[in-house]
């Protein structure tokens, strides 16, 4: 059994190989192949997944070695696969969801001339994914790291005849090189202080390294998360990340790499739990995230834009929950799952609105969306129910775990991160209410295009409503199977560790507080929203407003902060080697050709100038020598 576990990563490999160099000829089925490949691994997945329930917990982890892959005196990597509760848990994740968006794309993508290439794009990203949740060494883990980075630049800039598409595509990719070189730092540093970087060795000498080794490794691999994870300070390529088609977006913000980010903190749980100060950092970027990307969609009238700064807010809540040690894990992990539902829901579902009204994003051109797209509709809604924590869906049991352990958290702390994660549940209520209000809401506001012509708004095909349907049931039950009877605890327990904490407040009482912050978000964006006309251009708003709208100044602070310092010290590195190297370079070789061409003067060819100079050389040798005998 333990052999399917390479084959997991090697289908959807294969398909990618198959579908960038098999040429033309896979034009007519290649999205089927591509398709056919993710769910060949979801397969594989789902069997390595059940065969683990028939083992007792201590015997459900299980490693596969292929081969030695850097095998030098005193030290070795290998390439080495580990299955356990937590990995699987993100390959079942993975290649679930990533197969419904294959299948999504199929339709979505139908009259794309390169659709065969999208989706050998969307197979690499599939398996560097996997590769990454995998691996049983931090090495092997950062080439999965860096295949999710390339994949991610592929297919953010898969459209690359639009300028702004190219754009976002290289900022994403080198705002996520800040990132990687966190995590390449980390690993140097676990090979110093331990001698080698699989996870079992690191995690074994943890205990016997210093706090101050720990805490720079660990505050390398938060760096490094949030360069994945687009958390502050690294999260301004997310939102520009919406210029890929939106089974991209889907796929990033859903199943694959913002998620990388909390699956490396939490699998390095062994560091962290021994570097309180690193810890702390975790929790205090995740509470800045959490507001500031809801802050963002509060602001945004483009619905991709929108759900991106949705996906940096429901991000910060599983850093957060991570940062809070054996408190936080299991629940990080649990709301990392059903946001894989709901929000894949939600972005398969503003393309499915897009694909109604023409490719338009400005959701202030839409309103009385519902009845002509009845299916996207009640399957944005159930993903609008979940995110916002209403009861009884997945959002509702996930993130209520989330608010309850930050209150566990103790202290003051407690209570300051309680209170945090209380205004984002308020915050999410208020802008996804907007959301659904100005798309599906009120009377049509519907632009027509250049061209004059009005948009016609549809229901979208089978093969697009179908992955929405299925994420929709996600949304509404997976959050429910995962808290029953404490399932999920029990289930990732032995891998992550987890602690009761000391909350002040009891369950009951932080649901009920929690349940009235969403309900608060929900009035009032009905209020603003919902009880009059939606103006079609926006009024000029608050500073406050202006300034989420240009994702609270993010691009304009690295633009003042490491743009123009960058091009500064650039500029005078220019200046010093033209004026001060190659000057000085340049100015020896001139001042040795000036010596050489006078020099050069002397040598004229003719015998009586010989001869003068013989004896003039003579002259001052006889005087030379009369002058030292004198002496």
């Amino acid at each position: 059994m333990n052999s399917l576990i390479p084959l997991l990563v090697a289908a959807p490999l294969a398909g990618a190989a198959l579908l960038l160099l098999g040429g033309r000829a896979l034009d007519r089925f290649g999205h089927w192949l591509g398709t056919f490949a993710a769910a060949l691994s979801f397969v594989f997945g789902l069997v390595l997944f059940f065969s683990m329930l028939g083992r007792s917990a201590a015997q459900r982890p299980v490693q596969e070695h292929l081969f030695s892959w850097v095998p030098v005196n005193g030290f070795q990597a290998d390439v080495s696969f580990q299955l356990d509760q937590l990995s699987v848990t993100f390959v079942l994740l993975i290649t679930g969801v990533g197969t419904l968006i294959h299948l999504y794309s199929v339709g979505y993508m139908a009259h794309d001339e390169r659709r065969r290439r999208f989706f050998g794009y969307l197979n690499l990203f599939l398996a560097a994914m996997l590769l990454l949740v995998l691996a049983d060494n931090y090495l092997l883990l950062y080439v999965g790291w860096e295949g999710v980075g390339l994949a991610s630049y592929l297919l953010i800039g898969f459209w690359q005849h639009k300028p702004s598409a190219a754009t976002a595509a290289k900022k994403a990719f080198l705002v996520n090189r800040v990132g990687d070189v966190g995590l390449s730092i980390a690993i140097m540093l676990m090979f110093t202080d331990f001698g080698n970087v699989t996870f079992n060795g690191v995690f074994g000498a943890a205990d016997q390294a210093s706090k101050s080794q720990l805490t720079a490794i660990g505050l390398m691999l938060l760096l490094a998360a949030c360069g994945k994870s687009a958390q502050v300070p690294l999260q301004s390529w997310l939102g520009d990340a919406m210029e890929g088609p939106t089974p991209v977006s889907a796929l990033i913000h859903a199943a694959t790499m913002v998620t990388a980010g909390v699956y490396l903190i939490t699998r390095s749980g062994a560091i962290f739990n021994l570097a309180p100060q690193a810890q702390t950092a975790v929790v205090c970027v995740g509470a800045v995230t959490l507001l500031f990307g809801a802050i963002v969609g509060c602001a945004k009238d483009d619905i991709k834009k929108a759900l991106a700064g949705s996906t940096m807010s429901q991000i910060g809540y599983m850093i957060l929950a991570a940062g809070l040690g054996p408190i936080g894990y299991v629940f990080a992990i649990m709301h990392l799952v059903t946001h894989g539902f709901f929000k894949a829901g939600l972005f398969l579902g503003a393309g499915s609105v897009m694909h109604g009204m023409d490719d338009e994003v400005n959701m202030r051109h839409y309103g009385g969306l519902r009845k002509l797209m009845p299916i996207t509709f009640v399957t944005f809604g159930l993903g609008y129910l979940a995110i916002i924590g209403f009861p009884g869906l997945s959002g509702f049991f996930s993130k209520d775990k989330i608010i309850e352990a930050a209150f566990a958290k103790g202290g003051t702390e407690g209570w300051i991160l309680g209170a945090v994660t209380l205004i984002g549940a308020a915050v999410t209520a208020f802008y996804m209410t907007r959301v659904m209000i100005l798309t599906f809401f009120g009377e049509k506001r519907w632009q027509p295009d250049a061209e004059g012509h009005q948009p016609h708004p549809h229901e979208s095909p089978a093969t697009m409503t179908t992955p929405m349907i299925v994420l929709a049931f996600g949304s509404v039950f997976a959050g429910g199977l995962l808290a029953f009877n404490s399932s999920f605890l029990k289930w990732l327990e032995p891998i992550t560790g987890h602690s009761e904490g000391n909350s002040p407040l009891s369950s009951t009482v932080v649901t009920l507080l929690t349940m009235a912050c969403m309900l608060a978000g929900v009035g009032l964006a009905y209020a603003v929203y919902g009880r009059s006309p939606v103006p079609v251009t926006p009024p000029v708003g608050s500073v406050l407003t202006r300034a989420a709208r240009r994702d609270l100044l993010q691009d304009d602070f690295n633009h003042a902060v490491l743009v123009r310092p960058g091009s500064a010290l650039a500029a005078a590195l220019v200046y010093f080697d033209s004026k001060g190297l190659d000057g000085f370079v340049n100015g020896l070789a001139a001042t040795i050709g000036g010596i050489s061409s006078r020099l050069r003067r002397v040598q004229n060819g003719y015998v009586r100038s010989y001869a003068l100079s013989m004896f003039g050389g003579t002259l001052v040798l006889v005087a030379t020598t009369l002058l030292m005998r004198s002496v």
